[in-house]
């Protein structure tokens, strides 16, 4: 007889079912979120409204942390909403639309941040060429496929969740609808296609793990030739980079990167790299950086003096 999918909702069971950590979950990550939201807004109006977009390193930045407000945006409002209710419910639509959009902003994230290391190995170890080769038209290429690639990425993960019949129970334990859980809850046997789930979001985060941290040791490597000035100034921003990477892809390879199965710490490392990395980013990348430092300045004097007027 045919596995029929009568499951129109799923149950949250969250971080917590203490009611009184609940109100301490809520207030902690509206905050989160309310800083993270301002940080990255903050750094993408800084860039457009400044001669920084003209470079691609701020460029990238500014796509970066629209991402990243875009990615703490998916999952952490709902986190925040179902903390104070009763019935923490969220529909099927509601739920496969949560993996698609995760998926496609961290997998966008991902590729530019690959994207923006090559352009770091360009600027540092051919800086004669760099303006020639990492024009406009190149680094708008670049952030399309990034996009690209998290759509992409995106699609084949929901091509795979969304046909499995759910029949129930339909309780998850997470605080967001992700591909381990839902495999997990799957009336058929997911075993085969956990190696695929696998082996598109897990192989894909250690490769483009491996390849960010080859292309940053071949930098290092040349700064050797550099002055004491310029070495200083790029090992600044490659140690934001690095940073950055080891951050959001440690977390992502661990979660993935092994056969569906879902652990109790699993619910810890998905707030790391849902939420505690976008809110990082901006804190990463304007504080060890002078030019974003003095950009914000200027824009935030700007607007003080045009509510003088």
């Amino acid at each position: 007889m045919e596995t029929r999918n009568n499951v129109t909702e799923f149950v949250l069971l969250g971080l917590t079912e203490n009611p009184k950590m609940q109100k301490i979950i809520f207030a902690v990550f509206l905050a989160i979120y309310i800083i993270s939201m301002v940080g990255n807004v903050l750094i993408v109006l800084t860039i457009t409204a400044s001669t920084l977009l003209g470079s691609p390193m701020f460029f990238f930045l500014a796509y970066l942390s629209f991402i990243d407000a875009c990615y703490s945006s998916v999952s952490t409002p709902k986190l925040i909403v179902v903390s104070l209710q009763e019935k923490k419910t969220i529909l099927f639509n509601e739920c496969m639309t949560q993996v698609f959009a995760e998926h496609f902003f961290g997998g966008a994230e991902g590729i530019l941040l690959t994207v923006m290391a090559y352009d770091r190995y360009v600027a540092i170890c051919k800086p004669l060429h760099y303006t020639t080769i990492m024009n406009r038209r190149v680094c708008s290429l670049l952030v399309g496929v990034s996009w690209a690639g998290g759509f992409l990425h995106a699609t084949i993960q929901i091509l795979f969740i969304f046909p499995l019949p759910f029949c129930g129970p339909n309780v998850i334990d997470h605080f967001m609808c992700d591909l381990n859980p839902l495999l997990k809850l799957a009336c058929t046997d997911t075993h085969t296609l956990g190696f695929f789930v696998a082996a598109n979001s897990g192989f894909i985060c250690l490769l483009n793990l491996l390849l960010l941290l080859v292309s940053y040791v071949v930098i290092l490597r040349s700064l050797k030739t550099h002055n004491l000035q310029g070495r200083s100034k790029a090992l600044s921003t490659c140690v934001s980079h690095i940073t950055v990477v080891v951050l959001y892809f440690v977390p992502c390879i661990f979660v993935y990167m092994r056969p569906a199965a879902t652990l109790p710490i699993d619910k810890a490392v998905a707030v790391f790299y849902t939420m505690i990395t976008p809110v990082l980013n901006p804190f990463i990348y304007t504080f060890r950086n002078a030019q974003m430092k003095s950009a914000v300045r200027k824009l935030c004097s700007r607007n003080a003096i045009s509510n003088n007027k």
